[in-house]
């Protein structure tokens, strides 16, 4: 068993710099402007997001808090390029990405980065030690890899690479779980995302989300 957890682990690490290259440091976040994306956030994220990025609907993401590199991601494959579809398929998300400039992505990056994040809590007492379990450690039986061999043990994701998960609504946490597991969402760099939601089950996704709400 010992031997298994050690693999899982390596597992974890071989997905994590497998994607290094792809999520590296980019150069150009360093001219973003936070004030000119507070602007945008104020009149057109507000809405769904509230204008710190706090959103208080939880089919709606957290965004305060959140990597910039990785905001910048979501914001740049939600636009389509050309006659081509989207990387990410949303059909509001589409639609307001539609009107935004590189710098507007760059700009709202930076602002929504630098917002403290107001954090859930766990809400289910009898799953929270699975999903705890299932967060640290992965599940050796199945191959399913710590989450925070990428993530982090406290859910802070490592900048430039992996985002920042804690204190996210469960419910986003787990629909997003769903959509890589079924391949609806696949905007993840080489299906690593992907492959670990196709060895998750129902219970494990919905502790696991669960328990990444109250990480703190």
């Amino acid at each position: 068993m010992k031997l298994k957890r050690i693999l899982i682990a390596g597992i974890g690490s071989a997905l994590a710099l497998s994607v290094f290259g792809a999520l590296a440091a980019d150069p150009e976040a360093a001219k973003a402007d936070p004030a000119k994306g507070k602007a945008i956030a104020t009149t057109v994220c507000v809405t769904c997001h509230n204008a710190d990025g706090n959103s208080v609907i939880p089919g709606n993401p957290k965004l305060a808090g959140q990597t910039d590199s990785y905001i910048y991601k979501q914001l740049s494959n939600f636009k389509s390029v050309g006659d081509k579809k989207p990387e990410r398929v949303n059909p509001i998300m589409n639609g307001m990405a539609a009107g935004l400039s590189d710098a507007d992505m760059r700009n709202l990056a930076a602002y929504f980065a630098a917002q403290p994040r107001k954090s859930e809590v766990a809400k289910n007492r009898e799953t929270v030690e699975y999903g705890q379990r299932l967060y640290r450690a992965g599940d050796a039986a199945t191959g399913l890899p710590a989450c925070a061999a990428c993530h982090g043990p406290t859910g802070a994701g490592i900048p430039a690479q992996f985002p920042r998960i804690s204190g996210q609504f469960s419910e986003y946490t787990e629909a997003q779980l769903r959509s890589f597991r079924s391949g609806e969402r696949s905007n993840d760099p080489n299906k690593m995302m992907r492959m670990i939601a196709l060895k998750m089950t129902d219970p494990e996704i919905k502790a696991l989300s669960d328990y990444v709400a109250g990480l703190r």
